[in-house]
């Protein structure tokens, strides 16, 4: 009986940890438990240096429809001894509210150096950085890139992730041969399996049949 007792604590704080999502949307590690995760904005590295508003968990959340997708790419990558690495699926409404105030505050520059360097914190609006609405809110868009599994080390692709500047368009011209090729790799096996890529950052993929294209969502992320 004592054992039973101090199990019911146990599961009750499991049962409040995997909250309940909406209708389509599922933990993606429970349909592709080898690719890994990095959510970058439940961390503090990132570009506003702290963790992000609404990320509770480093617990990857994404519709069926890109999770079934991914799994598939996944698949493909794991022959060549590669693997997704993710830093965002589904992102809440509150976080992209978060990022809109901090882009208010022109004096906190905390991480200008590592992720801005070349951009004026009040442009972030105007050159279309910082948005009142993300494409991520609906939940079947990434940020990703490739790793090498035997090394766990990210394919170089010539600029960080979340870097604000030209140098993360995906056709940037100035970069190495091998930093084209490793662009060019991940986005072709992401549009060949239904992603369609996004012009200014190289990490950035929709699905082009996304199941919930005007929505967007608030629930957190945990």
């Amino acid at each position: 009986m004592k054992k039973i007792t101090l199990l019911i604590p146990l599961l009750f704080s499991f049962i409040l940890y995997a909250q309940k999502l909406p209708k389509g949307f599922v933990y993606l590690k429970d349909l592709v438990p080898s690719i890994k995760i990095e959510l970058r904005y439940f961390s503090d590295d990132n570009f506003i240096g702290k963790p992000i508003n609404g990320y509770k968990s480093n617990r990857l959340i994404i519709t069926k429809e890109a999770a079934s997708s991914l799994k598939n790419i996944q698949q493909e990558l794991l022959k060549k001894e590669l693997s997704l690495k993710i830093f965002d699926g589904y992102r809440p409404q509150e976080a992209v509210d978060h990022f809109v105030e901090w882009a208010k505050v022109l004096n906190d520059n905390l991480m200008k150096t590592q992720y801005y360097p070349k951009v004026v914190k009040s442009n972030l609006f105007k050159n279309g950085y910082i948005a009142a609405k993300s494409s991520h809110s609906r939940g079947s868009t990434i940020d990703l890139t490739i790793i090498n599994l035997k090394t766990s080390i990210e394919l170089d692709m010539g600029s960080p992730y979340d870097f604000f500047g030209v140098e993360s368009h995906p056709r940037y011209q100035n970069i190495s041969d091998q930093q084209k090729k490793n662009r060019m790799l991940l986005r072709k096996v992401m549009l060949a399996n239904g992603f369609k890529p996004y012009e200014n950052e190289w990490w950035h993929f929709t699905l082009k049949k996304e199941p919930f294209p005007n929505t967007y969502f608030k629930f957190p992320v945990k």
